[in-house]
């Protein structure tokens, strides 16, 4: 999903939504290495664009999650 996609989105709705496609993204990282003979390059993006997903993910629950001063 392209950032365009998320601006009508509240942010359970987009947190979802990269959840999902940090999952899938585990799909096909995992049905390229399966391959005879993977293409690196590709599989070098795919592990780009999840780690970009974790950190986004990340950035979203920190902002969902109050802070509570104790």
């Amino acid at each position: 999903m392209e950032r365009s996609e998320f601006a009508g989105m509240d942010s359970a709705s987009r947190l979802a939504a990269l959840r999902t496609e940090h999952r899938d993204l585990d799909t096909a990282i995992d049905a390229l290495r399966s391959m005879a003979a993977p293409d690196q390059l590709q599989l070098a993006r795919l592990k780009k664009r999840k780690l970009r997903l974790k950190d986004e993910i990340a950035l979203l629950e920190d902002l969902c999650v109050p802070d509570i001063i104790a």
